[in-house]
């Protein structure tokens, strides 16, 4: 009895035992248990607090983004006020919160800047709604993919080969971002094509609306938005069209496979009414060779002449 008595007397000592004070709170191993059990604690409380206001929002048919913004903000707040009533817990002075500003204001100024910047920006997003998790977004580098979830420090990006890239969330607030989720789940597509000089123009648009309405059910334009053919420029080797159709939200999230149905449906139909697809030509005009006339070089330049 005595031993444990002893024993329990050095743990106590130990862990009572100044590490370091800051201001007038004094940091020992006991005081950061005790932090630790309530940051611990705060993590339980926002998972269950987050459960029950899921259930409620899902059962009002609240939307699912604003569901998950919801979600992340609680547990953001829960875990801030679990941190400060641990510090309170073990006595944390908080007129010391100028120097610890002070530290972390040096701490960003030597590296942690980034960190700051993406969590602050994180924020930003889940409460202005200026990105929702599904959205489909192309960003500024040339990435597109569907948002797949916003954290702390960095948002998931999956494409369309399902690749997960982590995007740090100060790239969604300081460059320019396409959202075609945005507001309206349709968005229109753009598929040029070309044809030769020469072709009937009203050829070229039946064929291009056969085609868009040949396409696979799964990639089928919106139904009261009916596909449109639209003759765009004059090229070096083609007259340039566009066949415009409009995706519903499914496969505005996959447009490089819907793109891939209207060009195989395309061709298909170009095929069929023996429509011809031009390429690139380039014609060379000889001017000169080797400081000869035009006539002399052009006679070198016939079939069976040496040089």
């Amino acid at each position: 009895m005595e031993t444990f008595i002893e024993y329990w007397k050095s743990v106590s000592d130990i862990m009572t035992t100044e590490w370091l004070r800051i201001g007038s709170t004094s940091i020992s191993a006991s005081s950061l248990l005790k932090l630790i059990i309530f940051v611990i604690l705060a993590f339980w409380v926002s998972k269950i607090a987050r459960m029950g206001l899921v259930r409620v929002l899902q059962s009002r048919t609240v939307a699912q983004s604003t569901i998950y913004a919801m979600d992340r903000l609680s547990h953001y707040l829960i875990l801030v006020i679990g941190t400060v009533f641990g510090l309170s817990a073990v006595g944390f002075d908080f007129s010391t919160l100028g120097l610890i500003a002070g530290a972390l204001g040096l701490g960003i100024g030597l590296g942690i800047q980034p960190l700051v910047v993406n969590f602050f920006a994180g924020l930003i997003l889940l409460l202005d709604r200026s990105l929702k998790v599904d959205d489909f977004v192309e960003l500024e580098s040339g990435l597109s993919g569907r948002v797949r979830r916003i954290n702390m420090r960095y948002t998931i990006v999956t494409t369309g080969d399902n690749v997960d890239v982590l995007v740090p969330n100060s790239e969604f607030v300081a460059s320019r971002v396409v959202n075609w989720t945005h507001d309206e789940e349709a968005a229109r597509m753009h598929v040029p094509f070309g044809v030769a000089y020469g072709t009937d123009k009203d050829l070229v648009k039946k064929a291009a609306l056969e085609a868009a309405e040949k396409v696979e059910p799964s990639f089928a334009h919106v139904a009261d938005r009916p596909a449109q053919v639209w003759f765009v420029g004059f090229g070096d080797s083609s007259l340039d069209f566009e066949l415009l159709v409009w995706l519903d939200a499914e496969n505005v999230r996959r447009p490089a496979a819907a793109r891939a149905a209207y060009l195989w449906e395309l061709h298909t139909a170009l095929y069929k009414y023996e429509i011809e697809i031009p390429f690139p030509q380039r014609d060379l005009h000889v001017r000169s060779m080797f400081g000869m006339k035009d006539e002399r070089a052009r006679a070198y330049l016939q079939p069976g002449s040496r040089l």
